[in-house]
Order: structure tokens, then C-alpha cells, then sequence
């Protein structure tokens, strides 16, 4: 079978300021390593059972017991009705015609970071409305740096056009920021969290981002605890790129603490928090039970069984409560994709995988008949939990998307198949060919053409042509995922043979250090974060749903492998699940009065 793979090509700059060195080395753990020259064509025998490869995945620390165990009270009526009178309370002081405008925008900073933005977008949407309305009609007041930057963000965030010229007035004649506004560390850190929602060509956002980081980590003034704590927080992970549920646990903590906090707030904020916790509960408790009938985990013991740390990638992609039947059909995608993944990274022969491959271009219930015993019990629960999620999606959005989905994961195997035809012949492609198959091998544009049809209610036919021809909002989520993927995970997937990877790849076409690889593939995630804003802002004919998932996609990815490889090592997750989906908020006993 002849493979052809036509994904469209990213348009990322791949050029090298430096001369190559050695190129007939390539990086392999932690030392540079004789290359192994690429091979034209690759066969390989069929492996025996003894001489299978295996990753020696650490097993699940979540047993299905446990999972299903997860229950908390906080959804009962008694909760829900102070909830209830909180909403009110909250919603009259955004709708406070008294409140200045600094105060409004500080208090929509606080409710979005407390989990809260969900319950009041369009009371949100209105004061920041009527915000834009009378400076366009009395001309903008002088605001602080601190305003200036948290208005720039909150309103590019909801979607407005805002200027980065609004910082102007904190240069100097020559270009540079006034060395005196360093002394404002509580303006730095809003234009330093300001900076990250930048587009492309922003020079000006660029030098606030260079400017403010330097001075923020160089701080000597005298500051309360409770800024040199966010502070401390946006230096380890800018807000931008934080997942909503992760943030609300640590900014209640953090606001618990703050002098002059508002007691409603907070308290409607911990509730809230212990009420979404209830939802996920359920709904892992009813994947445990899907998870455990699929039979996968126990068949194919080679492959990685991590069904509640899917579960949490999905919950960082949606975490209201309404999408609850999302979040459900996302795990059980990132639960096979991590499974079939495995198949071909660590299992399966050239000739097996070709057939897999074979099998779900197809899409045909009738070609697991030529499939090893290994692989269909996989094929099956494939076929049929695509096939039911497709159905789902005819019945409650009138639109077939069967071909979608299909089309999806037929690229999604191809991709993986010619990876798995390098490492079987020990090739390691070059930068550009990598990238051009790792954004889609990654398997976000799998996630999101799922999240897709589970999120929007109004499905139109740009929509589904922009999603059948990888709009771009699949394709930079994509490439963040993959490039952050291979930041955490290269050592471990080097130690298994795997030679394709974006740092392995660059460092054998230029010659360059690890430590070069890795600053150029931070620089493309940069580069990718920039294109990404621009859906802030931009119509993308997906619907804000869409982009609102497409960007938590990037989020949960940066978060996920930030301290490694998030996925493969539970351990590295464990705190954060239980944090999100395990432990609740404790709350005083006058709350629930």
C-alpha cells in the first residue's frame, strides 16, 4: 500500500543563523551520538512476541474503584440555592453604575480567575461594553500602567480590538520603556500578562515582554506576600496560558488570603469550585465504567492505561459543567488515541501497522477480519465509539459527521504510521518534513474535529469546510501540543529509539546543541501562541466554543509537559488530579446556612 500524506504546510521560517556543525551526529541521551545513516525503503520481519518492544509504561495510580468512589455533596439543594442568591449579589456589583473603572476591571479579573466568568459572560460583556462606549464618546482617561495593561488584556481576550500604541505613554523619546515604571511592580506584572496575548509583528509587546520579565525576576523593592506570590506564579506560567479549573483552585487559595478580598466573591467562588467538582466526579465515574467494559487496558498491557489523566486533559479543554457529555466523548478519543498511539510507537511491526492504517482509512467494521488478534479488539472499540459519537452528533445537531471524524483519524494513523516507519528504520527526517507530519501525528486536530461537533450547537458549511482543511485554529493548537509534547518527552523517547522528534531532528540538520534545539523550539511555540491570538480577535466562522476550546487545547498541552512528560509519568499529574477532581474546597460552616 502506498502512502500519501497531504497535509497542508505549515508556515513557520526554518532558517539557521549559524553554520553546521558536525552533521553526521545526532543527539541521543544527553550526549551526542554517532548518526545512523537514513535508509530509502525499510522491511521488517514480523516480530516475535519475545522480541516486541516495550516502553515499560508505570501502571495507572487510579483504579477504577477509586474512580468510582469520587462523590461529593455539593451539588445537593442546599448549596444550590445560596449559590444561587451569591449569582445575584455578584451580578449587581458588575452592573454597579458607581464603580470606577479600574474597580470594574479588577473585579472581572478576579471573578474570570476564581472560576467564575462562566455564570456571567453577558454581564461581563456588557460593562466591558459599556467601558468601550464612553471612552469612545469622553476620549480615554489616563489610566496607571496597571489599568492600562489589565484593560488591554481583558479586552482582548473578550474579543475586542484594542491597540498595542496604549502603552506608548510609558516610553521615552527613544523607543524604551521608562526605567521608573520598574518600580511598579504591580503594573509590571499586569503588562507582563498583558504581553502574552500578542499577535504577530507587535514589536512593542515583544520589548514589554523582555522589559518586564528581566525586572520582575530582578525585583528588590518591598512588596506584600500576596504579590510576591503572583508574581512568583505568573513567572513559573503566564495566566494566559493557564487552564481555567487549575487556575480557579490556586487564585481562590491565593485571594483567601488577599487583604480587603470580597467575602461574596469568594465565598460563591469556593461553592462554585466544590459544584463543578461533583460534576467531574460523575462523569469519571461513568468513564471508569466505560473504560473498564472496553476491556483495553487489560488486553493490551503494553499500552499506557491512563484514563483519568485523559479525563483531566479533557476537563482542561472544557470545564464548565454543561459540557459534561463533551468532556465524556473527548476522554473516551484521548483514551484510544493513547492506546492506538502506543500500538505504533512501541508495538506493532511495519507490516501490522500498515494494515491498521489500512483498516481505518477504510472504515470498514469488515477489515478487522485481516487484522492480527492484538489489534482488533482496538479496531472495534474504535469503529464503534466513533460511529456512536457520530450518531450522538445526527441526532442532536441534524449533521452527519461521520466523515469528519473518519477523515480525522485516517490522517491521524497515516501520520503515525510514517513515524513509525522512521523509527523502524532508524531515519530521522528532516526539521521541515517533521513538522509537516508531527502537528497532525500529535492527534490534536483528531481532538478538536471531535470537540468541534460536540461544543457548537449552530454547525454551518464554512464551518465544516474551514474543519475539513485544518482551519488553522486546529492547526496552531496542533503544533503547540507537538512541540511542547517533544520538549517534555525526547529523553524517554530516545532511550526507545525514537529518532524523529522536532529537537533530535534540528540539531541534526544544523549541527547545533541540545540547548540550541530547545531555545528555537521555544521560539516556534512563541511564534505559533502569536498566531493563535489572532483568534481573540479574528472570525473564524468555528464559533467562540470552538475557539474557546482550540485555545484551552494549548493550554492544558503547555501545562500538561511542562515539568515533563505529564502523561507517560502519572506521578507528575497526581497533585494537580487531585487538586481538580478529588479534593474540595473545605468550607466554613456559616457558607451553607
Amino acid at each position: 500500500m502506498a502512502l500519501h500524506l497531504h497535509f497542508p504546510p505549515l508556515r513557520f521560517s526554518v532558517t539557521h543563523d549559524l553554520a553546521k556543525q558536525n552533521p553526521q551526529q545526532a543527539f541521543h541521551g544527553g550526549r551526542m551520538a554517532r548518526y545512523v545513516p537514513c535508509m530509502a525503503s525499510t522491511t521488517t520481519d514480523q516480530p516475535t512476541v519475545d522480541n516486541r518492544r516495550n516502553a515499560n509504561y508505570q501502571p495507572s495510580i487510579w483504579t477504577h474503584d477509586f474512580m468510582e468512589s469520587l462523590k461529593n455533596d455539593y451539588a445537593d439543594e442546599i448549596y444550590k440555592g445560596r449559590v444561587t442568591l451569591l449569582e445575584k449579589e455578584v451580578r449587581n456589583m458588575i452592573e454597579d453604575e458607581n464603580a470606577g473603572q479600574l474597580e470594574m476591571l479588577e473585579l472581572i479579573d478576579d471573578i474570570q480567575r476564581l472560576g467564575l466568568g462562566y455564570h456571567f459572560k453577558k454581564d461581563i460583556r456588557r460593562a466591558l461594553d459599556k467601558l468601550v462606549s464612553l471612552e469612545g464618546s469622553n476620549g480615554r482617561t489616563p489610566m496607571s500602567l496597571h489599568g492600562t495593561a489589565l484593560r488591554f488584556r481583558l479586552l482582548r481576550q473578550h474579543g475586542y480590538e484594542v491597540s498595542e500604541d496604549v502603552f506608548k505613554s510609558f516610553m521615552d523619546p527613544e523607543g524604551n520603556f521608562m526605567a521608573s515604571i520598574s518600580e511598579d511592580i504591580k503594573g509590571m506584572l499586569s503588562l507582563y500578562e498583558a504581553s502574552y496575548l500578542a499577535f504577530e509583528g507587535e514589536s512593542l509587546m515583544d520589548e514589554a515582554l523582555a522589559f518586564t520579565t528581566k525586572h520582575l525576576k530582578d525585583h528588590k523593592g518591598n512588596i506584600s506576600n500576596s504579590l510576591a506570590e503572583l508574581v512568583s506564579h505568573a513567572l513559573e506560567i503566564p495566566l494566559h496560558h493557564r487552564t481555567k479549573g487549575l487556575e480557579a483552585r490556586w487564585y481562590i487559595e491565593a485571594y483567601n488570603k488577599r487583604e480587603g478580598a470580597n467575602d461574596t466573591v469568594l465565598e460563591l467562588a469556593k461553592l462554585n469550585f466544590n459544584f463543578v467538582q461533583s460534576t467531574l466526579q460523575r462523569d469519571i465515574g461513568d468513564m471508569s465504567r466505560w473504560w473498564k467494559g472496553v476491556g483495553l487496558a487489560n488486553e493490551l498491557n503494553f499500552a499506557r492505561d491512563r484514563l483519568m489523566e485523559c479525563f483531566f486533559w479533557t476537563v482542561g479543554m472544557v470545564f464548565e459543567p454543561e459540557f459534561s457529555n463533551c468532556r465524556k466523548g473527548l476522554t473516551k478519543v484521548t483514551a484510544l488515541i493513547t492506546v492506538i498511539d502506543d500500538i505504533y510507537d512501541v508495538y506493532g511491526s511495519v507490516d501490522e501497522l500498515e494494515l491498521f492504517t489500512d483498516a481505518v482509512e477504510r472504515w470498514d467494521v469488515n477489515a478487522v477480519k485481516s487484522l492480527p488478534d492484538y489489534m482488533k479488539l482496538c479496531y472495534l472499540a474504535l469503529y464503534n465509539s466513533v460511529n456512536e459519537m457520530g450518531y450522538d452528533a445526527l441526532k442532536d445537531k441534524g449533521e452527519n459527521a461521520i466523515p469528519y471524524l473518519t477523515k480525522a483519524w485516517a490522517d491521524l494513523c497515516k501520520a503515525f504510521f510514517l513515524e513509525a516507519k522512521w523509527t523502524h528504520g532508524k531515519q530521522i527526517p528532516t526539521f521541515e518534513d517533521y513538522l509537516n507530519n508531527a502537528w497532525v501525528s500529535v492527534s490534536a486536530v483528531a481532538i478538536l474535529t471531535h470537540a468541534y461537533f460536540a461544543v457548537t450547537e449552530n454547525i454551518t458549511k464554512e464551518a465544516l469546510e474551514g474543519l475539513e482543511k485544518y482551519h488553522d485554529l486546529l492547526r496552531w493548537p496542533s503544533m503547540i501540543y507537538r512541540l511542547c509534547n517533544d520538549l517534555g518527552t525526547s529523553a524517554a523517547e530516545l532511550e526507545r529509539g525514537e529518532l524523529a522528534s522536532s529537537i533530535v531532528c534540528y540539531m541534526h540538520e544544523t549541527g547545533l546543541s541540545e540547548e540550541h534545539a530547545r531555545k528555537h523550539i521555544n521560539g516556534l511555540v512563541d511564534s505559533s501562541w502569536k498566531k493563535l491570538n489572532r483568534y481573540l480577535v479574528d472570525d473564524s466562522q468555528l464559533g467562540k466554543p470552538f475557539v474557546a476550546a482550540a485555545f484551552n487545547l494549548a493550554r492544558i498541552t503547555q501545562f500538561t509537559y511542562q515539568d515533563g512528560d505529564g502523561l507517560g509519568t502519572p506521578d507528575v499529574t497526581k497533585n494537580r488530579v487531585r487538586s481538580l477532581i478529588v479534593e474540595p474546597i473545605p468550607l466554613n460552616p456559616v457558607t451553607i446556612v
